[in-house]
Protein backbone atom coordinates (compact mmCIF):
# COMPACT_ATOMS: atom_id res chain seq x y z
CA UNK A 1 0.00 0.00 0.00
CA UNK A 2 1.33 3.42 -0.96
CA UNK A 3 0.72 6.65 0.90
CA UNK A 4 1.31 10.24 -0.17
CA UNK A 5 2.07 12.90 2.42
CA UNK A 6 2.05 16.57 1.42
CA UNK A 7 3.49 17.61 4.77
CA UNK A 8 3.79 21.32 5.41
CA UNK A 9 1.25 24.01 4.69
CA UNK A 10 2.98 26.04 1.99
CA UNK A 11 2.96 29.85 1.78
CA UNK A 12 4.18 31.04 -1.64
CA UNK A 13 5.64 34.23 -3.13
CA UNK A 14 5.39 37.50 -1.25
CA UNK A 15 3.36 36.91 1.86
CA UNK A 16 2.88 38.29 5.32
CA UNK A 17 4.25 36.17 8.13
CA UNK A 18 1.28 37.07 10.30
CA UNK A 19 -0.73 33.90 9.53
CA UNK A 20 2.42 31.77 9.67
CA UNK A 21 3.41 32.99 13.13
CA UNK A 22 -0.07 33.38 14.59
CA UNK A 23 -0.18 32.02 18.13
CA UNK A 24 3.59 31.52 18.46
CA UNK A 25 4.83 32.71 21.85
CA UNK A 26 8.23 31.13 22.52
CA UNK A 27 10.50 30.48 19.55
CA UNK A 28 13.95 29.09 18.83
CA UNK A 29 15.33 30.29 15.49
CA UNK A 30 17.93 27.95 14.01
CA UNK A 31 20.06 29.52 11.29
CA UNK A 32 23.68 30.18 10.31
CA UNK A 33 26.02 33.04 11.13
CA UNK A 34 25.65 34.77 7.76
CA UNK A 35 21.87 35.05 8.03
CA UNK A 36 22.12 36.14 11.66
CA UNK A 37 24.90 38.70 11.15
CA UNK A 38 23.75 40.06 7.78
CA UNK A 39 20.39 41.06 9.21
CA UNK A 40 18.42 38.68 6.98
CA UNK A 41 17.07 37.05 10.13
CA UNK A 42 15.06 40.25 10.70
CA UNK A 43 12.66 38.84 8.13
CA UNK A 44 11.50 36.67 11.05
CA UNK A 45 12.44 38.61 14.17
CA UNK A 46 10.62 41.80 13.12
CA UNK A 47 7.38 39.81 12.99
CA UNK A 48 8.12 38.10 16.29
CA UNK A 49 8.73 41.50 17.88
CA UNK A 50 5.44 42.73 16.44
CA UNK A 51 3.49 39.93 18.13
CA UNK A 52 5.58 40.21 21.34
CA UNK A 53 6.83 36.64 21.12
CA UNK A 54 9.90 35.56 23.09
CA UNK A 55 12.71 34.12 20.98
CA UNK A 56 16.38 33.25 20.84
CA UNK A 57 18.67 32.62 17.88
CA UNK A 58 20.95 29.61 17.50
CA UNK A 59 23.29 30.50 14.63
CA UNK A 60 26.22 28.15 15.20
CA UNK A 61 25.34 26.00 12.17
CA UNK A 62 27.99 25.19 9.58
CA UNK A 63 27.81 23.31 6.26
CA UNK A 64 27.28 19.57 6.72
CA UNK A 65 25.90 19.82 10.27
CA UNK A 66 27.28 17.21 12.60
CA UNK A 67 26.19 15.51 15.78
CA UNK A 68 27.93 18.15 17.89
CA UNK A 69 25.92 20.93 16.24
CA UNK A 70 22.68 19.08 16.92
CA UNK A 71 23.64 18.57 20.57
CA UNK A 72 24.42 22.28 21.00
CA UNK A 73 21.13 23.26 19.36
CA UNK A 74 19.25 20.88 21.68
CA UNK A 75 20.84 22.65 24.63
CA UNK A 76 19.63 25.99 23.21
CA UNK A 77 16.17 24.47 22.80
CA UNK A 78 16.13 23.37 26.43
CA UNK A 79 17.31 26.79 27.62
CA UNK A 80 14.62 28.60 25.62
CA UNK A 81 11.98 25.97 26.45
CA UNK A 82 10.51 26.81 23.05
CA UNK A 83 7.15 25.68 21.73
CA UNK A 84 8.11 26.56 18.16
CA UNK A 85 11.21 26.06 16.00
CA UNK A 86 11.84 28.26 12.97
CA UNK A 87 14.56 27.07 10.61
CA UNK A 88 15.84 29.80 8.31
CA UNK A 89 18.56 29.14 5.75
CA UNK A 90 19.72 26.42 3.41
CA UNK A 91 19.88 22.70 3.93
CA UNK A 92 22.26 22.82 6.90
CA UNK A 93 20.10 24.92 9.29
CA UNK A 94 16.98 23.07 8.15
CA UNK A 95 18.54 19.63 8.69
CA UNK A 96 19.82 20.75 12.09
CA UNK A 97 16.36 21.97 13.08
CA UNK A 98 14.78 18.74 11.89
CA UNK A 99 17.16 16.68 13.98
CA UNK A 100 16.52 18.92 17.01
CA UNK A 101 12.76 18.55 16.70
CA UNK A 102 13.05 14.79 16.17
CA UNK A 103 15.30 14.15 19.19
CA UNK A 104 13.44 16.68 21.35
CA UNK A 105 10.14 14.92 20.87
CA UNK A 106 10.99 11.26 20.31
CA UNK A 107 14.16 10.70 22.32
CA UNK A 108 13.81 13.25 25.12
CA UNK A 109 10.05 12.83 25.44
CA UNK A 110 9.32 16.56 25.36
CA UNK A 111 5.99 18.06 24.17
CA UNK A 112 5.48 18.46 20.44
CA UNK A 113 6.61 21.77 18.98
CA UNK A 114 5.41 23.70 15.95
CA UNK A 115 7.98 23.64 13.16
CA UNK A 116 8.29 26.34 10.48
CA UNK A 117 10.86 26.33 7.67
CA UNK A 118 11.91 29.37 5.63
CA UNK A 119 14.42 28.27 2.96
CA UNK A 120 16.92 30.83 1.66
CA UNK A 121 18.29 28.55 -1.05
CA UNK A 122 16.39 26.68 -3.74
CA UNK A 123 17.69 23.16 -3.55
CA UNK A 124 17.11 20.78 -0.70
CA UNK A 125 13.31 20.67 -0.70
CA UNK A 126 13.87 20.05 2.97
CA UNK A 127 10.93 22.27 3.87
CA UNK A 128 8.58 19.48 2.80
CA UNK A 129 10.67 16.33 3.11
CA UNK A 130 10.90 13.63 5.73
CA UNK A 131 14.69 13.51 5.33
CA UNK A 132 17.67 15.09 7.07
CA UNK A 133 21.39 14.37 6.76
CA UNK A 134 23.72 14.62 9.75
CA UNK A 135 27.49 14.10 9.58
CA UNK A 136 29.58 12.03 11.96
CA UNK A 137 32.97 13.74 11.74
CA UNK A 138 34.82 10.99 13.60
CA UNK A 139 33.68 8.33 11.13
CA UNK A 140 33.77 10.63 8.11
CA UNK A 141 30.25 9.58 7.11
CA UNK A 142 26.88 11.17 6.46
CA UNK A 143 23.78 9.58 7.93
CA UNK A 144 20.33 10.25 6.45
CA UNK A 145 17.48 10.42 8.96
CA UNK A 146 14.10 9.37 7.54
CA UNK A 147 10.93 9.86 9.55
CA UNK A 148 7.56 11.60 9.22
CA UNK A 149 8.45 13.38 12.46
CA UNK A 150 10.94 15.39 10.41
CA UNK A 151 8.18 16.95 8.32
CA UNK A 152 7.69 20.67 9.04
CA UNK A 153 4.26 22.10 9.78
CA UNK A 154 4.65 25.18 7.58
CA UNK A 155 6.97 26.37 4.82
CA UNK A 156 7.45 29.88 3.42
CA UNK A 157 8.61 30.09 -0.23
CA UNK A 158 9.57 33.71 -0.90
CA UNK A 159 11.88 34.24 -3.90
CA UNK A 160 12.93 37.61 -2.47
CA UNK A 161 15.02 35.66 0.05
CA UNK A 162 17.10 33.94 -2.68
CA UNK A 163 17.79 36.72 -5.21
CA UNK A 164 21.23 37.38 -3.69
CA UNK A 165 22.35 33.74 -3.76
CA UNK A 166 25.66 33.57 -5.74
CA UNK A 167 25.65 31.84 -9.15
CA UNK A 168 27.68 28.81 -8.01
CA UNK A 169 25.42 28.17 -5.02
CA UNK A 170 22.44 28.62 -7.33
CA UNK A 171 23.94 25.98 -9.61
CA UNK A 172 24.80 23.52 -6.85
CA UNK A 173 21.41 23.74 -5.17
CA UNK A 174 19.50 23.78 -8.45
CA UNK A 175 21.11 20.60 -9.76
CA UNK A 176 20.27 19.00 -6.41
CA UNK A 177 16.61 19.77 -7.18
CA UNK A 178 16.91 18.08 -10.56
CA UNK A 179 18.52 15.02 -8.95
CA UNK A 180 15.74 14.80 -6.36
CA UNK A 181 13.08 14.93 -9.05
CA UNK A 182 14.74 12.49 -11.45
CA UNK A 183 15.45 9.93 -8.73
CA UNK A 184 11.89 10.19 -7.41
CA UNK A 185 10.54 9.79 -10.96
CA UNK A 186 12.30 6.44 -11.47
CA UNK A 187 12.12 5.21 -7.87
CA UNK A 188 10.58 1.80 -7.23
CA UNK A 189 8.10 3.63 -4.96
CA UNK A 190 6.99 6.26 -7.45
CA UNK A 191 3.25 6.86 -7.85
CA UNK A 192 1.00 9.03 -9.99
CA UNK A 193 1.11 11.65 -7.26
CA UNK A 194 4.89 11.74 -6.87
CA UNK A 195 5.26 11.62 -10.67
CA UNK A 196 3.18 14.77 -11.01
CA UNK A 197 5.41 16.67 -8.59
CA UNK A 198 8.64 15.29 -10.04
CA UNK A 199 7.64 15.96 -13.65
CA UNK A 200 6.71 19.59 -13.00
CA UNK A 201 9.87 20.15 -10.94
CA UNK A 202 12.03 18.80 -13.80
CA UNK A 203 10.31 21.09 -16.30
CA UNK A 204 10.69 24.15 -14.09
CA UNK A 205 14.36 23.46 -13.34
CA UNK A 206 15.38 22.74 -16.94
CA UNK A 207 13.71 25.92 -18.15
CA UNK A 208 14.59 28.30 -15.32
CA UNK A 209 17.87 27.22 -13.69
CA UNK A 210 20.07 28.47 -16.59
CA UNK A 211 18.16 31.78 -16.42
CA UNK A 212 18.76 32.43 -12.72
CA UNK A 213 22.36 31.20 -12.99
CA UNK A 214 22.98 34.08 -15.41
CA UNK A 215 20.56 36.59 -13.88
CA UNK A 216 19.94 36.01 -10.21
CA UNK A 217 17.63 39.01 -9.94
CA UNK A 218 15.04 37.54 -12.30
CA UNK A 219 12.36 37.19 -9.64
CA UNK A 220 9.91 35.21 -11.78
CA UNK A 221 12.51 32.58 -12.68
CA UNK A 222 13.75 32.55 -9.07
CA UNK A 223 10.25 31.80 -7.80
CA UNK A 224 9.91 28.98 -10.36
CA UNK A 225 13.17 27.39 -9.19
CA UNK A 226 12.14 27.91 -5.56
CA UNK A 227 8.79 26.23 -6.22
CA UNK A 228 10.52 23.39 -8.11
CA UNK A 229 12.73 22.68 -5.10
CA UNK A 230 9.62 22.29 -2.96
CA UNK A 231 7.85 20.08 -5.51
CA UNK A 232 10.90 17.84 -5.86
CA UNK A 233 11.06 17.65 -2.08
CA UNK A 234 7.46 16.42 -1.94
CA UNK A 235 8.22 13.90 -4.70
CA UNK A 236 11.30 12.32 -3.14
CA UNK A 237 9.94 12.49 0.40
CA UNK A 238 7.16 10.17 -0.77
CA UNK A 239 8.90 8.10 -3.46
CA UNK A 240 12.45 8.00 -2.14
CA UNK A 241 15.79 8.70 -3.80
CA UNK A 242 18.40 6.32 -5.17
CA UNK A 243 21.95 5.45 -6.10
CA UNK A 244 22.94 8.97 -7.10
CA UNK A 245 22.31 10.30 -3.61
CA UNK A 246 23.92 7.27 -1.99
CA UNK A 247 27.12 7.91 -3.96
CA UNK A 248 26.94 11.69 -3.48
CA UNK A 249 26.64 11.32 0.29
CA UNK A 250 29.81 9.22 0.31
CA UNK A 251 31.69 11.49 -2.10
CA UNK A 252 30.73 14.64 -0.21
CA UNK A 253 31.63 13.19 3.18
CA UNK A 254 35.08 12.00 2.08
CA UNK A 255 36.15 14.90 -0.12
CA UNK A 256 34.06 17.81 1.21
CA UNK A 257 32.36 18.47 -2.11
CA UNK A 258 29.10 20.42 -1.70
CA UNK A 259 26.18 18.01 -1.79
CA UNK A 260 24.45 19.43 -4.85
CA UNK A 261 27.70 19.59 -6.81
CA UNK A 262 28.45 15.96 -5.97
CA UNK A 263 25.00 15.02 -7.23
CA UNK A 264 25.52 16.98 -10.44
CA UNK A 265 28.88 15.38 -11.16
CA UNK A 266 27.50 11.87 -10.73
CA UNK A 267 24.05 12.29 -12.28
CA UNK A 268 24.70 11.48 -15.99
CA UNK A 269 26.78 8.42 -15.07
CA UNK A 270 24.18 7.00 -12.68
CA UNK A 271 21.37 7.69 -15.15
CA UNK A 272 23.20 5.74 -17.85
CA UNK A 273 23.71 2.84 -15.44
CA UNK A 274 20.05 2.84 -14.37
CA UNK A 275 18.89 2.88 -18.01
CA UNK A 276 21.14 -0.04 -18.96
CA UNK A 277 22.43 1.83 -22.00
CA UNK A 278 25.59 -0.27 -22.27
CA UNK A 279 24.03 -3.64 -21.43
CA UNK A 280 20.29 -4.25 -21.74
CA UNK A 281 17.71 -1.49 -21.52
CA UNK A 282 15.82 -1.47 -18.24
CA UNK A 283 12.33 -0.26 -17.36
CA UNK A 284 14.04 2.91 -16.18
CA UNK A 285 15.03 3.68 -19.76
CA UNK A 286 11.31 3.88 -20.56
CA UNK A 287 10.83 6.29 -17.67
CA UNK A 288 13.66 8.48 -18.97
CA UNK A 289 12.16 8.30 -22.46
CA UNK A 290 8.84 9.50 -21.03
CA UNK A 291 10.59 12.48 -19.44
CA UNK A 292 12.42 13.21 -22.70
CA UNK A 293 8.98 13.39 -24.36
CA UNK A 294 7.75 15.81 -21.67
CA UNK A 295 10.79 18.04 -22.33
CA UNK A 296 10.31 17.64 -26.11
CA UNK A 297 13.76 16.17 -26.71
CA UNK A 298 12.74 12.56 -27.44
CA UNK A 299 14.49 10.47 -30.09
CA UNK A 300 13.30 7.74 -32.42
CA UNK A 301 13.45 4.94 -29.83
CA UNK A 302 13.44 4.35 -26.10
CA UNK A 303 17.24 4.09 -26.12
CA UNK A 304 17.69 7.28 -28.13
CA UNK A 305 15.18 9.15 -25.99
CA UNK A 306 16.80 8.07 -22.72
CA UNK A 307 20.21 9.03 -24.10
CA UNK A 308 18.78 12.39 -25.17
CA UNK A 309 17.70 13.03 -21.59
CA UNK A 310 21.12 12.02 -20.24
CA UNK A 311 22.85 14.32 -22.75
CA UNK A 312 20.48 17.15 -21.81
CA UNK A 313 21.30 16.70 -18.12
CA UNK A 314 25.03 16.66 -18.83
CA UNK A 315 24.64 19.78 -20.97
CA UNK A 316 22.80 21.56 -18.17
CA UNK A 317 25.53 20.59 -15.69
CA UNK A 318 28.13 22.10 -18.03
CA UNK A 319 26.15 25.30 -18.67
CA UNK A 320 25.86 26.12 -14.99
CA UNK A 321 29.55 25.63 -14.25
CA UNK A 322 29.48 22.32 -12.36
CA UNK A 323 32.42 19.96 -13.02
CA UNK A 324 31.50 16.98 -15.16
CA UNK A 325 34.07 14.67 -13.53
CA UNK A 326 35.33 14.02 -10.02
CA UNK A 327 38.85 14.78 -11.25
CA UNK A 328 37.72 18.22 -12.44
CA UNK A 329 36.44 18.87 -8.91
CA UNK A 330 40.07 18.90 -7.78
CA UNK A 331 40.46 15.40 -6.34
CA UNK A 332 43.88 13.83 -6.93
CA UNK A 333 43.83 10.38 -8.52
CA UNK A 334 45.94 8.76 -5.78
CA UNK A 335 43.73 10.18 -3.05
CA UNK A 336 40.59 9.08 -4.91
CA UNK A 337 41.81 5.52 -5.49
CA UNK A 338 42.85 5.21 -1.85
CA UNK A 339 39.29 5.97 -0.74
CA UNK A 340 37.45 4.15 -3.52
CA UNK A 341 36.67 0.99 -1.58
CA UNK A 342 35.39 3.03 1.37
CA UNK A 343 33.30 5.20 -0.96
CA UNK A 344 31.64 2.11 -2.37
CA UNK A 345 30.99 0.65 1.09
CA UNK A 346 29.39 3.90 2.27
CA UNK A 347 27.22 4.10 -0.84
CA UNK A 348 26.08 0.49 -0.51
CA UNK A 349 25.12 1.11 3.13
CA UNK A 350 23.25 4.35 2.42
CA UNK A 351 19.49 4.17 3.08
CA UNK A 352 18.66 6.11 -0.08
CA UNK A 353 19.86 3.16 -2.17
CA UNK A 354 16.80 1.12 -1.14
CA UNK A 355 14.49 2.76 -3.69
CA UNK A 356 16.88 2.81 -6.66
CA UNK A 357 15.30 1.03 -9.65
CA UNK A 358 18.39 -1.08 -10.36
CA UNK A 359 20.21 -2.87 -7.56
CA UNK A 360 23.97 -2.39 -8.07
CA UNK A 361 26.75 -4.59 -6.79
CA UNK A 362 29.67 -3.08 -4.93
CA UNK A 363 31.86 -3.72 -7.98
CA UNK A 364 29.42 -1.79 -10.18
CA UNK A 365 29.45 1.12 -7.76
CA UNK A 366 33.26 1.15 -7.84
CA UNK A 367 33.20 1.23 -11.64
CA UNK A 368 30.63 4.01 -11.59
CA UNK A 369 32.84 6.07 -9.30
CA UNK A 370 35.82 5.42 -11.59
CA UNK A 371 33.81 6.34 -14.66
CA UNK A 372 32.71 9.58 -13.01
CA UNK A 373 36.30 10.32 -12.02
CA UNK A 374 37.70 9.94 -15.53
CA UNK A 375 34.67 11.13 -17.45
CA UNK A 376 33.86 7.78 -19.06
CA UNK A 377 30.28 8.33 -20.12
Amino acid sequence: MYTFNLGAKIYMSECSLDPVLEGRQNVLIITDKFIAESGLVKYVTDHLDKISAAYSIFSDVHPDPDTGTVTAALEAMEKQNADCIIAMGGGSPIDTAKAVRFFWETKLGQPQVHFIVIPTTSGTGSEVSAYAVITDKEKGAKYPLISDRLLPDAAVLDAALVVSVPPQVTADTGIDVLTHALEAFVSIKHSDFSDAMAEKAIQLICHNLPVVYKDGKNLEARQSVHDAACMAGIAFSNAGLGLNHAMAHALGAKFHIPHGRANGILLPYVMKFNAGCETKLTDTAQRYATMAHVLRIEGSSIRQSSLALIRAVKGLVERIGIPTTIRAAGIAKEEFEAELNTLADLAMADRTLATNPVKPTKEEVIELFRGAYHGEL
